[in-house]
C-alpha cells in the first residue's frame, strides 16, 4: 500500500496555531492534500489528549481513525492518525544552555499516559501543546522508551538555529554529545524546512539516521508541505516504524521537501537590518551584521558547512530519495502574480482539487496534457517548472521565509497572452 504521511503537526492548543487545528479540519485537509497518515501532535496536552480519546478509535495496529459520528459522511478514504507530540527541552549541559525539540511517536494511548505522567512531574503540560521542560534530551528518551520500547524518539528540524540537535545557537555537534548512551536508540531525524537530505548527507551523524520530513504545521492548509512516502505490505504503526528504522528503500520510498532556500533559516542574516548573507559573506564580516554590528543569526547552510565531512553533491549508498516541491497555493499565486490568500487563488485551487482529487496528485503525478486541460496555461506551466526545479528563490534568513519566483514578468505575460488566444 502506497501512501503519504505527515507526522509532525500541532493542535489548536499550541502557541501561534489556528483555532481550526482540530480533528475534523485535519481530516478534511488530509484528504485535500492526499495524506493518508497524519500525526496527532500535542498528545502531552491534557485537553487535546481528551479530545483524541473521545473522537478516535483503534483502526490498524497502532493507528486510529475518526469515530463514525465524527466523520464526514461523504468522505471516501479514511484518514489514519498516529500518536505524536513535540517536546521542547531547555536545559544546561557542558556549560551551555541547550534548546532541543524532540518528536515522540507512541504506539498506544496507554504508552502516552505513562509518558505524560512522568513529564507532568517535571513541568506544566497544560501551558502549551508543545510543552517547555527543563529536561535533558537524554532523560526524555529514557522516559519515553521506558513507557514503551515501541516508541520512537526523533530530533526535530535537525539544523534550525534556535531549537534543534545541531542548531548553531544552542545545539550539539553530535548525536552522542546530546543523547550519550541513548544515542543507539535514535534512528531518525527530521530535515526541517530550511534543510534537505542532500545537505544533511554531508554530515556523518545524519548519514546514520533515517531522514524524515514533516510539515510542523500550525494551520490545516499547511499540512503536507513536507511529507514522507511509504509503500508497505500492510498499514500499521509497527510497519511504519520498522520502515523508518531500517531505511528500507522498498518500503520507505521518498521524502517530499520544501526547497530549503524557502525555509526561514537557510542563510545567515539579521532581520531587523534586512541583511541576508551566504556563509562565505558572513565569514567576511566575522559573523556580525555589517549594518549594526550585532551577531548574525547563523543559518542552516553555514552550520552544515561547519559540521560536514563530505563535499557538496555527496550521496550515501543507502540514501532515501527525495523530491522538492512548492505548495500548490504558492504556485498558483506566483503564476497569476497575486497574493496566496487572494480569492482568485482559492478559486483556482478548489477547481484543481475537484478535478484531480488531491494536491499531491497535481504536484507529482498529473501529466502536462492533463494539467493544461484543467488549469490556466500559466498555472500548468508553473507546476511543470517547479517539478523540473526551474525556479529562483531568494533564501530565507533569521526567521524570514524565502521568496519563490517561478516566472520572470515576461514569461508570465506570455503565458497569460496564450490563455487569451486559446
Amino acid at each position: 500500500m502506497r501512501f503519504v504521511a505527515d507526522f509532525h503537526i500541532h493542535s489548536k492548543y499550541s502557541r501561534a496555531t489556528s483555532k481550526d487545528m482540530d480533528l475534523e479540519s485535519l481530516d478534511k485537509w488530509a484528504k485535500i492534500k492526499g495524506i493518508k497518515v497524519l500525526g496527532t501532535g500535542d498528545f502531552t496536552h491534557p485537553e487535546w489528549l481528551k479530545n483524541l480519546k473521545e473522537k478516535l478509535e483503534p483502526a490498524e495496529p497502532g493507528l486510529y481513525g475518526l469515530k463514525p459520528k465524527v466523520q464526514n459522511p461523504n468522505s471516501k478514504d479514511e484518514t489514519r492518525f498516529i500518536l505524536t507530540a513535540e517536546i521542547s527541552c531547555i536545559y544546561s549541559k557542558n556549560n551551555r544552555v541547550r534548546k532541543v525539540h524532540i518528536i515522540v511517536f507512541s504506539p498506544s494511548f496507554e504508552a502516552v499516559d505513562k509518558i505524560n505522567t512522568h513529564l507532568g512531574w517535571i513541568g506544566n503540560l497544560k501551558s502549551d501543546g508543545r510543552p517547555i521542560l527543563g529536561l535533558d534530551a537524554k532523560e526524555l528518551a529514557k522516559i519515553v522508551l521506558g513507557a514503551s520500547e515501541d516508541c520512537l524518539v526523533v530530533p526535530a528540524h535537525l539544523m534550525t538555529p534556535w531549537f534543534s540537535l545541531f542548531g548553531s545557537k544552542s545545539g550539539f555537534n553530535s548525536i552522542e554529545e546530546c543523547f550519550e548512551e541513548y544515542s543507539k536508540y535514535i534512528y531518525a531525524g527530521e530535515t526541517g524546512l530550511s534543510a534537505d537530505p542532500k545537505m544533511l548527507w554531508r554530515l556523518p551523524d545524519c548519514r546514520k539516521l533515517a531522514l524524515i520530513s514533516n510539515s510542523d504545521s500550525h494551520s490545516p492548509g499547511k499540512i503536507g508541505r513536507e511529507a514522507n512516502v511509504f509503500d508497505l505490505p500492510f498499514l500499521s504503526y509497527p510497519s511504519i516504524i520498522t520502515a523508518i528504522k531500517t531505511k528500507d528503500p522498498q518500503n520507505f520510498i521518498e521524502t517530499l521537501e520544501f526547497f530549503p532556500e524557502e525555509g526561514r533559516y537557510h542563510y545567515d542574516g539579521h532581520r531587523n537590518c534586512e541583511i541576508v548573507l551566504s556563509p562565505k559573506e558572513s565569514k567576511k564580516y566575522n559573523n556580525t551584521c555589517p549594518t549594526c554590528g550585532k551577531p548574525l543569526t547563523i543559518g542552516v547552510m553555514n552550520r552544515v558547512e561547519e559540521l560536514a565531512d563530505k563535499p557538496e553533491g555527496f550521496r550515501p549508498e543507502n540514501a532515501i530519495p527525495f523530491r522538492s516541491l512548492v505548495p500548490l497555493g504558492e504556485i498558483i499565486a506566483e503564476s497569476l502574480g497575486v497574493g496566496v490568500v487572494s480569492k482568485q487563488v482559492q478559486k483556482e485551487y478548489k477547481n484543481l482539487i475537484e478535478y484531480f482529487g488531491d494536491e499531491f496528485k497535481i504536484l507529482l503525478e498529473a501529466g502536462r496534457q492533463e494539467l493544461e486541460s484543467a488549469a490556466l496555461p500559466e498555472i500548468a506551466e508553473g507546476i511543470i517548472k517547479v517539478r523540473e526545479g526551474k525556479i529562483f528563490i531568494e533564501p530565507g534568513y533569521d526567521g524570514v521565509y524565502g521568496k519563490v519566483r517561478i516566472f520572470s514578468s515576461g514569461e508570465r505575460k506570455m503565458a497569460s497572452k496564450q490563455n487569451t488566444l486559446f
